[in-house]
């Protein structure tokens, strides 16, 4: 199960890396393209979604690699125990939080392919579409934060503060500035 999580954020974080890539080829295209007087003006919704879902499609793995913006300050100064407290009550909460919103997602998403919502901007796609990547990466954020979550509940270290403590360990805080 270790090994089919680990490549299923891995997955979606090479998706979400492609869709960063298919921004840049798409702004490039665009500008090269108006420079002949072709219009492009659908680029920009495509563009849009292609933000969110390279957004959203890499939380999971930002996530359990210790790339999500944490507040460390209280639970450096703790003790082993009372840390390992703090840990599994914040990932409660997260873990509730984050439920919240792919449940939420889900519910979007399904409102708009029930009502056939449909773009209002010149690509006229149906909504439910580009919410797809809103959707799978609220849920495998949850996922993620749930499998971090039992983790931790096991008596573990969290996999994000290894990885982060790795990451110092070779001489590498660029995460950090």
């Amino acid at each position: 199960m270790r090994k089919f999580l680990d490549t299923l954020y891995l997955v979606a974080a090479g998706i979400a890396a492609l869709c960063v890539c298919a921004i840049c080829a798409l702004m490039i295209g665009q500008s090269v393209l108006r420079e002949f007087g072709i219009k492009t003006g659908a680029v920009n919704d495509v563009v849009a979604w292609l933000c969110a879902a390279a957004a959203f499609l890499a939380m999971a793995h930002a996530f359990k690699h210790g790339d999500f913006v944490r507040v460390t300050l209280l639970l450096e100064k703790l003790a082993p125990k009372p840390r390992h407290l703090f840990e599994l009550v914040s990932l409660a909460c997260a873990a509730v939080a984050v439920g919240y919103l792919a449940w939420s997602a889900t519910l979007f998403t399904y409102e708009s392919y029930v009502f056939k919502d449909v773009a209002g901007g010149l690509l006229p796609m149906p909504m439910w579409i580009p919410q797809l990547s809103f959707l799978i990466g609220a849920w495998l954020f949850f996922i993620a934060v749930v499998d971090e979550l039992v983790i931790v509940a096991r008596g573990n270290r969290p996999t994000y503060v290894v990885a982060v403590e790795e990451r110092h360990a070779k001489g590498d805080f660029s995460s950090d500035v």
